[in-house]
């Protein structure tokens, strides 16, 4: 095992990719323009609680009045003076990239897909931003583009409904169950985003939602670490005394007890969450995302930690 994940304790996407795609791949933030159910007035006009004005995509290319095509060429040429190869994954962010008219849809994620360094998409959304016309269309790009691989990222977020009603998810636990079988159907990976330190949850709490996806089995999960960002209605909370943020020796205990009970055939994409600088209220420790990522593999290696130590099936 620790020779595929390359000497990480845990199976991450950079393992994944040079054990599965042959290279290590960098991911190029996109912002295709579109809205969220939660912000056009169809769930909510606010957002998640979490959810800044970029809509999740405050990493995305900078994009007023820029192309797909032309976002795309600005995020490769960022990597012009590394030495890191032309392999690249195109990252649907920003909002809900699946909530728009499917020739819409179909003309950006074939903008990418038709890009000769990227080697694949991986499409932000909501489970219930996928019908059947989208769906298809989905299939339909995956036969067209063989030799290229389509992602679907969920944000689930957390299991339990009392914490989603608070951070205005918009949808049942069921809703993320149907999608997954869809998509699973159509043999599309799913990526799951679920959100580490939200107010109310505490460790047994978020262990259920790692047993829970155990019993999934998605193709990847993100593990994302709650921030406060400026302009949230989280961030009136917090401003407010309603609850406390993580510090960094909690947040590596409770990440380290999640990657212990995580099946280990599951793609860790994410260990944290580093939100803009100019943005970020709290945990401002979250900002040297190496120094996190240094201290967790650390911390896992000097208490003999791994992912799936603890796993069952």
């Amino acid at each position: 095992m620790k020779d595929i994940w390359y000497g990480k304790p845990y199976y991450s996407l950079d393992a994944y990719c040079k054990n599965t795609l042959g290279h290590k791949y960098y991911k190029i933030a996109l912002n295709a323009h579109m809205t969220c159910p939660n912000r056009d007035g169809t769930l909510g006009v606010r957002g998640c609680i979490f959810c800044s004005a970029g809509g999740s995509g405050d990493f995305a290319v900078e994009t007023a009045g820029k192309s797909m095509r032309k976002q795309l060429k600005e995020g490769i040429s960022r990597f012009g003076d590394k030495k890191v190869g032309h392999h690249f994954i195109a990252y649907f962010q920003a909002y809900t990239n699946t909530y728009a008219p499917v020739g819409y849809l179909e003309q950006v994620y074939r903008e990418a897909l038709s890009c000769p360094e990227i080697c694949g998409i991986s499409i932000a959304t909501r489970p219930d931003c996928l019908p059947d016309e989208v769906l298809s269309l989905l299939d339909r790009l995956r036969e067209d583009y063989p030799d290229k691989f389509l992602w679907v990222e969920l944000g689930l977020q957390t299991i339990h409904e009392q914490t989603a009603a608070y951070i205005r998810r918009g949808y049942p636990l069921s809703c993320f169950e149907d999608a997954l079988r869809k998509l699973r159907a159509l043999g599309l990976p799913v990526i799951v985003h679920v959100i580490l330190g939200l107010p109310g949850e505490d460790r047994e709490m978020i262990l259920e939602t790692i047993a829970y996806l155990n019993r999934q089995k998605p193709f990847g999960i993100k593990l994302q670490l709650l921030h406060v960002l400026r302009d949230t209605d989280l961030a009136v909370d917090y401003l407010a005394g309603r609850f406390e943020v993580l510090d960094k020796e909690t947040y590596l205990e409770l990440l380290i007890d999640c990657l212990d009970h995580l099946s280990p055939d599951i793609v860790v994409h994410r260990v944290t969450g580093d939100g803009p600088r100019e943005l970020l209220i709290a945990p401002l420790w979250s900002c040297n995302k190496r120094d996190v990522i240094n201290s967790l593999h650390q911390r896992m290696r000097r208490g003999q930690n791994f992912q799936g130590k603890f796993y069952s099936e």
